[in-house]
């Protein structure tokens, strides 16, 4: 029977994304056995990022800057802003490097089930961002997901009275269902080259 504060491990680490309790169970013992090895690195790295990792307050990226480095980069379209749902979704645009504007986290997409509001989101920063970056355009890149489909409805009209922006959005190649971050660089590259006009 394990103690109360191996317990505690466990239960923590399961509530990462994509661990049941056995993987956590295994991940847990892996790191009592090896402490020096392994858990007080893991202990240090995860301090050292609690307190110099901070959230954009432009975009929502993470960066050890603030504003980060990907928007004070001089040589970015600033007229040009890309949203995302997800730093991943950022993250994998990045990766790529076709795209060389701004990026605009939402956090999330509409969803009654699970809880997510226009106040949950950053819908009426982007808005903010847009008259201040006197932005020409607005590529909404969200996932192909019905809250996804419904969120860049929602952003399309919410843009609508802008008279000198265009709103895109990725176009084929996006399979209905799929989301950003798993899609091959092929074809995200493709639906980025081809996205169509909304507004």
């Amino acid at each position: 029977m394990a103690s109360s504060e191996i317990d505690k491990l466990i239960n923590t680490i399961s509530k990462l994304p994509g661990l049941g309790r056995r993987s956590a169970q295994r991940i847990a013992l892996y790191l009592l056995k090896n402490k020096n090895r392994s858990l007080m690195p893991l202990v240090n790295t995860l301090n050292e990022a609690n307190s110099k990792i901070i959230e954009c307050e432009n975009c929502g990226n993470i960066d050890m800057i603030n504003p980060c480095s990907l928007c004070e980069n001089v040589k970015r379209d600033k007229q040009i802003i890309c949203v995302v749902e997800d730093i991943s979704d950022l993250w994998t645009f990045e990766h790529i490097g076709f795209f060389r504007g701004l990026y605009h986290v939402l956090g999330g997409s509409l969803s009654v089930m699970n809880g997510i509001g226009m106040d949950e989101l950053t819908i009426n920063k982007l808005t903010q961002r847009i008259k201040k970056e006197e932005a020409k355009e607005v590529i909404l890149a969200l996932s192909t997901t019905l809250e996804g489909q419904t969120t860049s409805h929602v952003i399309a009209d919410k843009l609508e009275h802008f008279k000198n922006l265009t709103v895109t959005r990725l176009a084929q190649g996006i399979p209905i269902g799929g989301e950003v971050q798993f899609i091959d660089e092929n074809t995200l590259n493709m639906a980025f080259q081809s996205r169509k006009k909304i507004v």
